[in-house]
């Protein structure tokens, strides 16, 4: 009993030691996130990638009206008679001009915008929700996604310290630090305080850090696990009492 306190005591200093380095949530970075009323995001200025999907509308070109493509890796779509389109890093403004320019070759085209392209499915951005949740992983980008909308969908569980979920926007320079900030989810939930709730961007993340007595239990059961199986397997190892040949009792 002594020994399992001990390292019970050991284990919940290394989790307290390294919760203590999960959290490093400055209460000023949340001005690097954008508030949902202070921008109208449209399709207009939405920058197209590999695999989203487009829909062209032009009912004077057949070969392309009402045609759906998905963006292939290398960035382009095709279309019969009218060749190969760059899209990828483009708007759909931009691919209907370029659609509008191959077909300009075969058709006259009345009007200022005879070919309209629409966005069918938003596939290639993601944010991410991870940590105590029910459903972890990579989330489709809508441009309008916030943090209250991103954790109720993700539904964290019982073992999730909803006090402390960070917000997280990572950096790619390795001379600017990723901004971090901290979300009180109960406090969102319980009393209608939407003052953290962002509009998340492309590649952002919500983490949910277990409670300290959650990590103390996930801690116990990674350090017991091996020993289990070790019991285990020597148990499975060990010849049955009472079979022929086992030399345990009722043998011949």
């Amino acid at each position: 009993m002594a020994y399992i306190r001990i390292i019970t005591a050991l284990i919940l200093s290394v989790v307290m030691i390294s919760l203590a380095g999960c959290f490093s949530s400055r209460r000023e970075d949340i001005e690097a996130f954008l508030r949902p009323y202070q921008v109208q995001v449209t399709s207009e200025k939405y920058v197209l990638q590999p695999p989203d999907e487009i829909e062209v509308h032009c009912a004077k070109v057949p070969e392309i009206n009402m045609q759906r493509q998905r963006i292939r890796p290398d960035g382009k779509v095709s279309f019969e008679a009218i060749g190969e389109v760059e899209a990828a890093g483009k708007t759909p403004a931009e691919v209907a001009d370029g659609l509008k320019q191959k077909a300009a070759q075969l058709y006259t085209l009345p009007g200022d915008s005879p070919i309209d392209v629409r966005i069918v499915a938003y596939a290639s951005k993601v944010y991410y929700v991870l940590g105590q949740v029910d459903r972890p992983g990579p989330k489709v980008y809508s441009g309008r996604d916030t943090v209250l909308n991103a954790l109720a969908q993700a539904q964290p569980n019982p073992m999730a310290w909803e006090e402390r979920i960070q917000v997280i926007r990572p950096s790619a320079d390795e001379n600017i630090r990723p901004k971090i900030f901290e979300v009180n989810f109960d406090r969102m939930i319980a009393h209608g305080d939407t003052t953290k709730d962002v509009l998340l961007q492309d590649g952002d993340i919500i983490y949910v850090p277990p409670t300290v007595l959650a990590a103390v239990a996930m801690k116990i059961e990674e350090a017991i696990r091996p020993i289990a199986r070790a019991f285990s397997g020597y148990y499975i190892m060990q010849p049955e009492y009472g079979g022929r040949g086992g030399g345990g009792y009722g043998g011949y």
